[in-house]
């Protein structure tokens, strides 16, 4: 490995070494939830729910108990790594056609379009049921203290709190608990939210009557309580009656109906996987953009990238235009494979790659150039303009395209992501998203949460893989990772970061297995995010040649990619990314090691 170690003489945070267990988590508070479930005598699944529950109540700017947690295990009793789905479905009634009778020629990024059934619940009690040893009247405790006795509000929640209020339009179901009095709080102040608790203790309670047969039967009873019960009635009854209007500047009410809630179930998948350098990397299938992460690897893979150099400006620009193939063949490929043909037996060869390769020149590219996988490349695969193709699909003629600041118009969180290991080797990658709370999406009377807005990353040319059709996945930014060496557990990592989720983490897992970086070094070393694509989320533009690169990196280096052609946006040093990870080394008596990323302040890694 040639990466010196003395490059950086600098690192944010220190590499947190046991042999017991650990945790790492988008808040700090979460991240003890976590510990204290493990100390409990819960094992990495039972501390992972009880983290993903903690974080839906303290970090409701970046997810909530009505979004989406895409989800790896490795269960140690099986010896193997498992997906679990944690992405809901559109309504039944959503579909292309409605959309073309109503004029709409874009998903919006708020309001109750582009709502799917809440995912978190079903997903963590079938985690649970299989691979834990707790129920939810145990793993929810730490949340439901958090929402009844309060939380400190943090710097991102004030933030977010003040881009809803300067909106213009509030609903008073937010208000009441969020801003009472109509005032946003300081930093510091006490956020409660009694509704939460109030849901989160129904699920208790639903579970403690059905548990008299067993820890599993109490598990599917909570289910039962908010898929098919009165949490489903209350959210089917409060979206009807109450239409919103959205950021396209029209109202509807909601779409999902009772049926779409009681007949969707979480799934427990096979994961994809390649094998790098030693390692089998795991991902979650097409209906996330997890691929990608394996496709970038496997071009990579044909380069000597230690003969490179880490970060050189040849490096980088291998990087990019790698990116920019992987991320084509996502716009062309990827979406529920329940309804999508998606050919990933072809997109993860070697052979594949290796051809894909040859397309790297050395100058920039500026178009978006998919694979052929057969046949001929469809004209959609290579457009970054969605509104165009939506509405080319459609037959409507809505005037003059909107003029998008992509920079001004933001609809909703980010993301928030965790890692759990416990002594008996079981590993978990989560990474909890959706629901957040929104300009133009209200909390739910009497819930405490909002839905979420996942539908936003549909397409509507019926044409497109991940094109919109009732009752299908949208195919999610949410990525979570796991690498196993020798078939043991290894790695889990993940962040926050939307359609940079892959770039930053597929930059920490090279910093750290290719140029031999402990986790922070890996975490913490300059990196650079590209944007030439559709992003998945509205208005869904995307910046032909656009790359952003941390502020770090050396002035020559960013003069040289402007050179090759690359349109390189420089930002502030640290702020690209946000990973998290632990590491257990069986070849070093178990030894446990988690980093998280010192950006934006909450995220910490606790071991034991």
């Amino acid at each position: 490995m040639s990466y010196n170690q003395n490059k950086f003489d600098f690192i944010t945070r220190p590499v947190l070494r046991s042999r017991k267990f650990s945790v790492t988590s988008g808040h700090y508070l979460s991240s003890l939830a976590g510990i204290r479930i493990l100390e409990q005598g819960g094992n990495a699944i039972d501390a992972a729910a009880a983290t993903s529950f903690c974080l839906n109540i303290i970090r409701p700017d970046n997810n909530g108990i009505a979004g989406e947690v895409p989800t790896l295990v490795y269960s140690a009793k099986d010896k193997k790594v498992f997906a679990i789905s944690g992405v809901g479905w559109s309504a039944k009634s959503f579909n292309i056609d409605w959309c073309k009778k109503n004029n709409v020629d874009i998903i919006p990024g708020d309001g109750y379009l582009p709502a799917t059934v809440p995912a978190p619940v079903g997903t963590w009690a079938l985690a649970l049921a299989r691979f834990g040893t707790m129920g939810f009247s145990e793993v929810l405790q730490p949340a439901i203290e958090l929402a009844e006795n309060g939380f400190p509000i943090h710097e991102q929640l004030q933030q977010t709190l003040n881009n809803y209020f300067k909106s213009g339009k509030t609903f008073p179901t937010t208000d009441e608990i969020f801003c009472p009095n109509g005032i946003v709080p300081d930093v510091g102040d006490r956020i409660v939210n009694i509704d939460a608790a109030n849901t989160l203790k129904k699920l208790c309670l639903a579970e403690k009557k059905g548990r008299k047969r067993s820890r599993i039967t109490g598990l599917e009873a909570a289910t039962d309580a908010f898929y098919r019960g009165e949490i489903a009635e209350t959210i089917i009854d409060f979206i009807h009656k109450n239409p919103v209007e959205d950021i396209s500047g029209r109202s509807f009410k909601g779409m999902l109906d009772l049926e779409d809630f009681s007949e969707w179930h979480a799934t427990i998948e096979e994961p994809e996987v390649i094998n790098f350098r030693g390692l089998d990397v795991f991902k979650c299938p097409s209906w996330t953009q997890g691929p990608t992460f394996l496709q970038h690897l496997a071009i990579l893979d044909t380069f000597d990238l230690e003969k490179i150099g880490h970060n050189t400006e040849e490096y980088l620009h291998i990087l990019i235009e790698s990116g920019k193939l992987a991320f084509a063949d996502r716009e062309a490929y990827y979406g529920d494979p329940d309804f999508d043909n998606v050919p990933l037996d072809v997109l993860l060869s070697k052979s594949y790659n290796l051809n894909r390769k040859e397309s790297i020149k050395k100058s920039a590219s500026m178009e978006m150039s998919p694979g052929l996988v057969s046949g001929k490349v469809p004209d959609f695969a290579t457009s970054f303009d969605v509104i165009s193709d939506n509405r080319k699909a459609l037959g409507l003629d809505n005037g003059e395209l909107p003029d998008f600041d992509q920079t001004g118009i933001h609809t909703g969180g980010d993301t928030v992501h965790l890692d759990t290991v416990d002594s008996f080797g079981n590993m978990v990658s989560s990474t909890p998203s959706g629901g957040w709370l929104a300009k133009y999406s209200p909390v739910i009377k009497s819930l405490g949460f909002p839905l979420g807005t996942r539908g936003q990353m549909f397409y509507l040319n019926p044409s497109r893989p991940n094109a919109l059709s009732g009752r299908k996945r949208p195919r999610a930014t949410l990525t979570p990772g796991i690498a196993t060496k020798d078939g043991l557990p290894y790695l889990a990592f993940g962040t926050p970061g939307g359609d940079s989720q892959e770039q930053t983490t597929i930059q920490f897992f090279l910093n750290h297995h290719v140029f031999g970086m402990n986790l922070q070094e890996a975490i913490d070393a300059p990196n650079c995010v590209i944007e030439h694509f559709p992003s998945s989320f509205y208005p869904r533009e995307g910046i032909p040649g656009g790359v952003t690169v941390d502020g770090r990196v050396p002035q020559n280096i960013i003069d040289g990619l402007k050179n090759r052609g690359h349109k390189v946006k420089v930002g502030k040093p640290y702020s690209v990314g946000e990973v998290s990870a632990i590491s257990l080394e069986a070849e070093k008596e178990g030894l446990i090691s988690s980093a998280a990323s010192a950006h934006g302040g909450l995220a910490y890694a606790i071991s034991r």
